[in-house]
């Protein structure tokens, strides 16, 4: 098999990870009918993840997680033809994520560490700070995600799920990157600033 470049390589991640989700805005856009939305957003996270394997011989564990998640909760959506399903998926994986951070706390684990510490150098406070807000920070999707497909019609709750979520999870992360940046030294030997 031919190595891709670079930007190709690029191009495929970009579509792996959020191609599916297109599908899905651009389906429900196009016909106004969740059901064959989420059907597009089945079809298109198998598609997905089959380019993925196909191209990197691996599958990276986010992709994995969130198209097999799609696909679950898609295909009950399909299968049973009620959108219920396919609502809920935000409010249960981001429960799931955010129970996983902070039982990973009371257990002395940091699950949060173990995904970003080849990347990210920080104390083990830090690191302890950082997961908490996190977890926090998912539980509070999972919540607003319910106040929202609950009261809102079905285009409003489309576009609160993509790009609505993605834009609120950047947010939140732009504002970690001060904890971050001002403990960072502190993980090389040096005393963090005080403040």
């Amino acid at each position: 098999m031919t190595r891709l470049s670079p930007k190709a390589h690029k191009w495929v991640r970009g579509g792996v990870d959020y191609g599916p989700l297109l599908a899905f805005v651009a389906v429900n856009f196009a016909t106004h009918d969740l059901i064959k939305a989420t059907g597009a957003l089945v079809a298109a996270s198998a598609v997905a993840l089959t380019v993925g394997f196909a191209v990197e011989r691996r599958i990276a564990w986010m992709p994995l997680v969130a198209g097999g998640a799609a696909m679950v909760f898609g295909g009950l959506t399909v299968l049973f033809h009620d959108e219920t399903f396919v609502k809920m998926k935000p409010t249960v994986m981001n429960t799931l994520f955010g129970v996983a951070l902070l039982g990973g706390l009371v257990l002395r684990k940091n699950p949060l560490k173990a995904l970003l510490g080849q990347a990210l150098h920080l104390p083990e406070a830090a690191w302890r700070t950082l997961t908490l807000r996190y977890g926090l920070f998912f539980l509070a999707l999972a919540a607003l995600n319910e106040a929202v497909w609950r009261t809102q019609p079905d285009d409003v709750w489309v576009l609160f799920r993509f790009p609505g979520l993605m834009i609120l999870a950047l947010v939140f992360s732009f504002t970690q990157a001060p904890l971050m940046m001002k403990h960072a030294k502190a993980a090389e030997g040096e005393a963090p600033p005080k403040g």
